[in-house]
């Protein structure tokens, strides 16, 4: 593994115990500098996330420690210590109380809540997929390397910005502040899928670099570890997929229903949403649309749960001063 980490390069695991260890050195301020910056992360985020801006999330995600608890687990496990993991999890899941308590309570600031649901900071956020989760493998993966590596840690700010993990757990607040805990459930599978992912390829980073051997662990107590991240990441891989496949069979609604609209002067589809019963198709056409049964019958080969077909019809067309 020269290549993941150049003996002249590579941090000795001092070095990793100093950075990623609350209980090694000055514990008081490490301890004042996460806090501080956490919470100070999570106000920017809300406040992001509710004036749907992308710049100030960025800001929020460059300065959020949440990260470093995060490949405290991973070092606990590669290293066999089992204090390290239940201390890094404890503030880790500490973090995540606070991230999301500070954005239900600036939910229950806003005037009319519910008008931020519809931003693309939440909607961004509230229906991971698969690829989400490919990302965040490729980002943790990124996020240890540049911890172990002397030489690339100007990576750093790149992989917060990557890896975003207090801005959905901002999205998690607001939503449940604003009554909607089934975009906060799916804001919190994307933040969840991130933090596995970056457990689990740290994790192997931190085993196949040689910080095991180094602190004398054996492959029998990470078993355990390891059977856990696994459930994890089926865990939250499974919601991805449906999420994914639902994705997948939306576009494929919208063509169709596309095609069923090509007889009418000026209509097109706007949006397409599944649900577990209904595809609800929005269009924009003249008042007359063709036969409904058409694209219900299309609709019931493409999906395979058979949904019923609803339209929401708005009339009027398109127009182009050009």
């Amino acid at each position: 593994m020269y290549l993941l980490a150049p003996q002249s390069q590579r941090r000795t695991l001092d070095e990793l115990d100093d950075r990623l260890d609350f209980t090694v050195g000055d514990t008081r301020s490490k301890r004042s500098a996460f806090w501080i910056m956490l919470v100070l992360s999570s106000i920017i985020a809300c406040s992001g996330v509710v004036g749907d801006s992308t710049a100030t999330v960025i800001g929020a995600m460059i300065v959020a420690p949440l990260s470093i608890p995060i490949l405290g687990i991973a070092l606990g496990i590669a290293t066999g210590r089992t204090t390290l993991v239940i201390r890094s999890v404890l503030l880790v899941v500490a973090g995540v109380v606070l991230v999301v308590a500070v954005g239900f309570v600036i939910a229950q600031i806003l005037p009319n809540p519910t008008n931020v649901l519809s931003n693309s900071q939440v909607l961004g956020r509230t229906a991971p997929k698969l690829m989400d989760l490919t990302a965040a493998l490729a980002t943790g993966l990124v996020g240890v390397i540049a911890m172990i590596r002397r030489d690339v840690g100007d990576v750093l700010p790149g992989v917060a910005i990557a890896i975003s993990l207090v801005p959905p757990l901002a999205v998690v607040g607001v939503c449940l502040g604003s009554h909607a805990p089934a975009l906060a459930l799916g804001a919190f599978v994307l933040f969840a899928s991130n933090v596995v992912a970056m457990v689990i390829t740290a994790t192997v980073v931190l085993v196949a670099t040689g910080y095991a051997g180094e602190a004398g662990a054996g492959t029998a107590r990470r078993g355990r570890a390891y059977a856990v991240l696994a459930a994890a990441l089926l865990l939250v891989a499974a919601p991805m997929v449906v999420n994914s496949l639902v994705s997948l069979w939306a576009d494929r609604v919208a063509g169709a229903a596309t095609v069923w609209l090509r007889e009418v002067p000026g209509a097109e589809v706007t949006d397409v949403t599944l649900h577990t019963d209904t595809a609800t198709v929005r269009v924009l056409a003249p008042a007359d649309l063709p036969e409904l049964a058409d694209l219900q019958r299309t609709v019931d080969d493409i999906v395979p749960w058979n949904p019923r077909v609803v339209i929401v019809h708005t009339v009027g067309s398109r127009l182009d001063n050009r």
